[in-house]
């Protein structure tokens, strides 16, 4: 058997971690047994599905570096109206947005009704909404109540002619057991008079979720189902429809992944912090340890590793390692694993990865070539400390520009009396020296504090706040040697003349 796994967000917003999670232990499962891995755009929420969040979701997907053998091509607009164009495989499975699969939904409905197996319900929103209160109040499932389950043609067609629209309902068994086995959870048992009878189309002829999602999985020939615990509700629904349909032979299996919380135990939500893709990407992640971290949500290996080459990822993930409790997202884990990352990437990639976030903040500008063996050599000096990319502008900004005295550093360092004069004498003595390399400029400030009968750190600290305007950073004679001659000796004159103004 070829495997064959989807993936199927709702375009209403961003691709959050959830999904993204969702996505990758697809993709792994995929590409780990040669199979084929999908995406299917579900943008039946006729009102919140938008042409940005497809875009978006591409975008994440791709960052991520998760690409798809069979799906959209693109999400565009076309004369001012929103068009979605799809490209269909060389096997034929039609196209991966559902809005442009109406036909498929429509005969299946056709199909169910002719055999009896779902009918037209004229009741309205409000009339539905009371039976539930209705039941509620009996302390009873708070559910459909079947009013037009078994009406009579004769009556259909005097609501029809009354101007009542229909919606469509699957009429489900009134007892017995809906029962499946999923591959991570085991073998599940659902009561048939806990469901209702479950619209499956709309009146305005779209298909709600539960139903067009297995239409589309029969018709793609998706052998496994891998999603969130939080569709598990859903899937004795399916199974039901599957029967109905006469699919059940060819039925998916089903692996319901464990629900992330965040780390006060809660359901993951926008309280705990970023919970889209494009966010982390904002804030200066990585793409591969984000996806390494989100791998490691609900799934482990015997051994328990924690940091994974992406063709380690797909050689190792496999359905029968992935857990049943939930997993906690920690956002500390990740930005850890994150600085790992960059600790072991290369200087000239590290530099790569960090010029987007050099140019929003101002730093760089226009072709940066002539500039990228400074640009490599500053950003080496921190890159030990660097956790996200977002910290790059923020450690190396010293080196590119002037930057503001912090008013701490100004009142703990630069205020002492003998400061104005220890630094005079600092520049006399770079200004002796024939190189400024690191060894050459320690050894001069260390000389300064001998004759000054001072501790080194006396000289130190007030020569690194005149350069950089902190008392933390790089290496401080690093830092000089870099900066070089003129640059650090402008540097701590400007500081004299700051502190003789004031």
């Amino acid at each position: 058997m070829t495997i064959r796994v989807r993936f199927a967000p709702s375009p209403t917003g961003h691709l959050h971690i959830g999904g993204a999670r969702t996505a990758l232990f697809n993709w792994l499962f995929a590409r780990h047994t040669g199979g084929t891995f999908i995406l299917r755009i579900e943008d039946t929420d006729e009102v919140r599905s938008t042409v940005e969040s497809v875009q978006a979701i591409f975008d994440g997907l791709r960052w991520l570096g998760l690409d798809w053998d069979e799906g959209p091509v693109a999400a565009m607009k076309i004369a001012g109206t929103e068009h979605y164009p799809s490209k269909g495989p060389a096997t034929g499975f039609g196209f991966y947005y559902q809005m442009e699969r109406l036909p498929l939904y429509k005969k299946a409905v056709d199909q169910l009704i002719a055999e009896g197996k779902a009918y037209p319900c004229f009741c309205t929103a409000e009339e539905v909404q009371k039976m539930r209160e209705k039941a509620e109040s009996l302390k009873r499932q708070p559910k459909y109540d079947g009013t037009c389950r078994d009406l009579t043609p004769e009556q259909r067609a005097q609501k029809t002619k009354e101007g009542r629209s229909a919606t469509i309902r699957f009429k489900a068994p009134l007892s017995g057991t809906v029962q499946f086995h999923d591959d991570i959870k085991g073998d599940m048992k659902f009561d048939n008079d806990q469901l209702d009878d479950f619209v499956i189309m709309k009146s305005s002829g779209v298909p709600t979720y539960n139903f067009a999602c297995v239409v589309d999985d029969h018709d793609m020939q998706i052998t496994h189902v891998l999603r969130g615990d939080d569709h598990l509700s859903n899937t004795p629904k399916q199974v039901l429809l599957y029967r109905a349909l006469g699919w059940d032979k060819e039925m998916p299996t089903f692996a319901h992944l464990s629900m992330i919380l965040g780390p006060d135990g809660s359901r993951l939500s926008k309280r705990h912090g970023a919970t889209s893709v494009q966010e982390y990407q904002q804030k200066g992640y990585l793409p591969e340890a984000l996806r390494n971290y989100l791998a490691l949500l609900g799934w482990s290996t015997e051994d328990s590793q924690d940091l994974f080459s992406f063709d380690e990822l797909i050689q190792k993930f496999t359905v029968d390692r992935c857990v049943k409790s939930a997993a906690t997202f920690d956002p500390q884990k990740l930005e850890w694993m994150n600085g790992e990352y960059i600790r072991k990437m290369s200087v000239r990639e590290l530099t790569e990865r960090a010029l987007p976030f050099l140019r929003d903040a101002g730093l760089i500008q226009g072709d940066v070539e002539a500039m990228r063996p400074e640009l490599e050599k500053v950003i080496a000096l921190e890159q030990e400390k660097i956790k996200l990319l977002t910290d790059v502008p923020k450690r190396i900004d010293i080196f590119l520009k002037e930057v503001p005295y912090d008013p701490e550093a100004v009142e703990k360092v630069l205020r002492k009396p003998d400061v104005p004069a220890l630094l005079e004498e600092s520049i006399k003595a770079f200004e002796a020296l024939d190189s400024f390399s690191a060894a050459a400029t320690e050894e001069a400030c260390k000389a300064l504090a001998v004759r000054r009968g001072i501790k080194n750190g006396a000289v130190f600290h007030p020569v690194r706040v005149s350069v950089s305007g902190r008392t933390q950073g790089p290496s401080l004679f690093h830092m000089l040697e870099l900066l070089g001659k003129g640059k650090s000796i402008d540097r701590i004159r400007k500081t004299i003349a700051f502190l003789s103004a004031r």
